[in-house]
């Protein structure tokens, strides 16, 4: 008989807990590569230090905002493309964080693909 959705068991808690630090480590991957984009994008093309530099890209990695202002034109350009690119981070992040949840809740609830029957 082939296991199907509604017959297997439920991850235990503790297994539960450690596919959630994994998803965690893979979201927090994510954001620091992201976090280093913005800071040396910032760095070099805005001219600022390392500390403002920092400053901004988690501004706009958190979806704040700019904190300083920008003068050449380079700089302008990528602020604009890693504020979009901030924007999909920031939501893929919180998606791969999340998925363990909805996905032990579908489980819970007993959800089962049409395809499956």
């Amino acid at each position: 008989m082939k296991k199907t959705a509604k017959n297997r068991n439920i991850l235990p808690i503790h297994l539960f807990i450690r596919r959630m630090v994994k998803y965690f480590l893979i979201a927090a991957a994510i954001g620091m590569v992201s976090l280093s984009i913005g800071v040396f994008g910032y760095h070099w093309l805005g001219h600022l230090g390392w500390v403002d530099s920092l400053l901004n890209a988690s501004m706009i990695l958190g979806g704040m905002g700019p904190v300083d202002q920008l003068h050449d034109a380079d700089a302008k350009i990528f602020a604009s493309f890693y504020a979009l690119f901030s924007g999909v981070i920031f939501l893929t992040t919180v998606a791969i964080f999340l998925s363990p949840i909805a996905h032990r809740l579908l489980h819970i609830l007993h959800v089962v693909d049409d395809e499956e029957d």
